[in-house]
């Protein structure tokens, strides 16, 4: 047996059950046997793996519905969901008036908006 080749591949994973993400990095090594067969073994941490292309098993919950990604998408996700997003408070509804226009109070004062403003259009006018 002889190694002829070395590769060395990521991939990101997630659990399609209990969404559990994880990433690995793999080794994997080309060989060829006595016969002339070529065959790959993965390799994380000097230890032969089973390929995570065949048959990925959740390290959370031991299930086989796995997901492969490239790699980095899970640290993205991570990323993503750790930012903090912040909500402006709420507050009345300002409209700019349109170029040209005055607004309700004369040219460049603010208009506040009612709900029945906004409902206007859609009130029915009697016959």
């Amino acid at each position: 047996m002889s190694e002829t080749a070395v590769v060395h591949e990521s991939y990101s994973f997630a659990c399609m059950r209990c969404g559990h993400g994880w990433e690995q990095s793999y080794e994997i090594e080309h060989h060829v046997d006595a016969q002339g067969h070529e065959f790959v073994q993965y390799v994380v941490n000097g230890q032969v793996v089973p390929s995570p292309l065949s048959r990925p098993t959740c390290a959370n919950c031991d299930n086989h519905l796995v997901r492969i990604m490239r790699p980095g998408r899970v640290a993205s996700a991570r990323e993503a969901a750790h930012q903090s997003h912040r909500t402006p408070p709420a507050g009345p509804v300002r409209a700019p008036a349109a170029a040209g226009e005055a607004g309700e109070h004369g040219e460049g004062g603010d208009h506040h908006w009612h709900l029945s403003d906004l409902l206007h259009p859609f009130q029915r006018r009697a016959s």
